[in-house]
């Protein structure tokens, strides 16, 4: 059996990679403090508590497991908290990704999947965004993120590291089968925000209405979970076949508005949401849309489940089961 380690593994993206890496025989070794993942997450594989920010723990785990790769997710990554708490996050995103090539390094592990984002783009003027498109990060979130990138390019001058950026946009679902789902305390993505209002008939705030949009509200694409799991599937088999290090976009190619949103949600849950206007929050960008051409090709990777109307079902499956234990 194949060892990936896999960071952040307790958390809601790492956990559906770990079980579709488990699913094609890898075996995922979830390395998580569990400070916004959850224990009953980890169903795929061994289980080590550990904080990316404390080398020693890193080490043990290397030793212990010898991964043949990594799949780093381990982050803070709430946009609006980065603005108010920036050196939170440089220190974990960034400086927790230096430890974690550092261990790599002396345990010769040489192959890296790496979880960016969309954000690292910020404002664009034209969308789909391409890997070229210029990167100009609007908060420090995607600062940090960017930090993190580059320094895996700076650490394959240094050891013979392969790396994959993926660089997502708004990941959404849940696993079909209802073992896993999204579950932050508080919850800040909009389509399980959007459940929970139409659940409890609450007011839900749309954050900005006045952007260059075709309805004024941000427009975003949205990638199933569970996609993005079989993008780790692929990515890992790229990098052990030995194969070089690249950057790709992660969606689906389709971009929808809030409010386009909102009405998808209402239509297949049948309550009309309330909402109201709310000011925009400070480094939220107008438009991100993948184009997703350069994945495909290489890695013959498409979204499958990412239809808006198949991401809420399974969302909404998720969250009418009950959550993890809490």
């Amino acid at each position: 059996m194949v060892n990936i380690l896999v960071t952040g593994g307790a958390g809601y993206v790492g956990s559906h990679a770990c079980k579709a890496l488990k699913a094609v025989g890898y075996t995922p070794v979830t390395f998580d403090n569990l400070s916004s993942g959850w224990r009953d997450a980890v169903q795929f594989g061994p289980f080590v508590f550990g904080d990316i920010n404390s080398p020693s723990c890193l080490k043990n785990a290397f030793q212990q497991y010898q991964p043949q790769a990594i799949c780093h997710f381990a982050a803070l990554s709430d946009i609006s908290e980065s603005q108010h708490q920036p050196a939170q996050y440089w220190l974990t995103n960034v400086m927790g990704s230096l430890n974690l090539l550092q261990a790599a390094q002396l345990n010769g592990c040489n192959n890296i999947i790496f979880s960016s984002t969309c954000a690292v783009y910020g404002d664009q003027p034209r969308v789909p965004l391409t890997e070229n498109a210029p990167l100009n990060p609007s908060n420090a979130y995607a600062a940090s993120k960017l930090a993190a990138e580059h320094l895996l390019q700076n650490f394959q001058h240094i050891m013979p590291l392969k790396y994959l950026i993926f660089r997502y946009f708004n990941v959404a679902g849940a696993d079909p089968t209802g073992r896993l789902g999204e579950c932050h305390m508080p919850e800040t993505h909009l389509i399980p925000r959007l459940l929970q209002a139409a659940e409890a008939d609450k007011n839900i705030q749309v954050f900005g209405t006045n952007y260059q949009t075709p309805d004024g509200t941000c427009l975003r694409d949205f990638i199933h979970v569970s996609d993005i799991a079989q993008a780790y599937v692929c990515g890992v088999q790229w990098l052990l076949h030995g194969k070089a290090s690249q950057i790709f976009n992660l969606g689906s190619g389709r971009g929808y508005s809030v409010l386009q949103v909102i009405s998808a949600v209402s239509k297949l849950t049948g309550q009309r949401l309330k909402i109201s206007a709310a000011p925009r929050r400070p480094g939220d960008c107008a438009s991100l849309q993948a184009d997703v051409t350069r994945v495909a090709q290489a890695l013959g990777w498409s979204a499958q489940r990412s239809s808006l109307d198949m991401i809420i079902r399974d969302a909404q499956r998720w969250q009418q089961g009950g959550g993890y234990a809490q």
